[in-house]
């Protein structure tokens, strides 16, 4: 498969990231990762950057961890980990070219996370149970490979076409309602049944059947990745003004933080992440 759009060597892509445990509970379960990776070096990126893109690969992920005491932060922070150290070593693939290979990479990806997590939580008490969310996408010369499980997001503004499209779906029941026009965005918010999942990585789930896809981008594309502690307290038109039409108060803010903020002031009853990455 050919790149539909062409990639110059001054493409650049920006990242901002932020995180916060909200206004009520005492830890954040969330987890967010940044890594820059080729044949010969893994970086871990901080929370704002930019780069060149057109020798680098970069991944991007949210995870949003579930379980008791401290066994969702301990299952965000170890997929986070695991990403770190599995991901890289299918650079040589992604240097001949994921177009016909890259579901089989992230599906082993979140296969190995999942073995993981199951085994410690066998292994320790007080990680009995415990399981997250994951969403990842990998960007490489052209191309963005996205794997997701669970109810965190990856949300895709293309500059061409305008407007906002949810990539991911949400693995809960609610959501394959509101997929289906059966509920509307506020009605699926508001629904009581909204967080209880039907896939996860971890706990007692037997098989991982991660949502897997591609987009080919082009100069100005954004992506958001977020956990349910964003998309709950704010609207995908919210979501595009914030990225797209800022106030000019806002402007010097980097957008993730924007995000949170503005989660934060309408609630903040949960922990809140945002990844925010924009091609240039």
């Amino acid at each position: 498969m050919d790149h539909p759009r062409s990639v110059t060597a001054s493409r650049q892509i920006k990242w901002s990231g932020q995180t916060d445990r909200g206004k009520v509970r005492p830890n954040n379960e969330d987890s967010f990762l940044g890594l820059l990776f080729n044949a010969y070096e893994v970086h871990h990126l901080g929370k704002i950057g930019e780069a060149f893109i057109a020798t680098t690969d970069f991944v991007f992920a949210v995870s949003d961890g579930m379980g008791g005491a401290m066994a969702g932060e301990f299952a965000s922070r170890i997929t986070m980990e695991k990403i770190t150290h599995l991901l890289p070593r299918s650079y040589k693939q992604s240097a001949l070219g994921l177009e016909s290979g890259f579901t089989d990479v992230l599906a082993e990806l979140f296969d190995q996370i999942h073995r993981n997590l199951a085994e410690v939580g066998r292994s320790y008490h007080e990680c009995a149970g415990m399981e997250t969310t994951l969403s990842l996408c990998w960007f490489t010369p052209g191309w963005m490979y996205f794997g997701h499980i669970g109810d965190s997001r990856i949300y895709y503004l293309p500059a061409r076409e305008g407007g906002i499209r949810q990539l991911s779906h949400d693995d809960t029941h609610v959501g394959w309602l509101f997929r289906n026009g059966d509920l509307t965005e506020r009605e699926a918010k508001e629904h009581p049944r909204r967080h209880v999942l039907q896939k996860a990585l971890g706990g007692g789930n037997q098989f991982v059947e991660p949502q897997m896809g591609a987009v080919a981008y082009e100069a100005g594309d954004l992506f958001l990745l977020c956990t349910d502690g964003l998309s709950d307290e704010l609207f995908d038109e919210q979501f595009h003004r914030f990225l797209r039409l800022p106030d000019p108060a806002e402007e010097m803010t980097p957008p993730a933080h924007r995000l949170v903020e503005a989660a934060l002031q309408h609630s903040g009853h949960d922990n809140t992440t945002a990844l925010v990455i924009e091609i240039d």
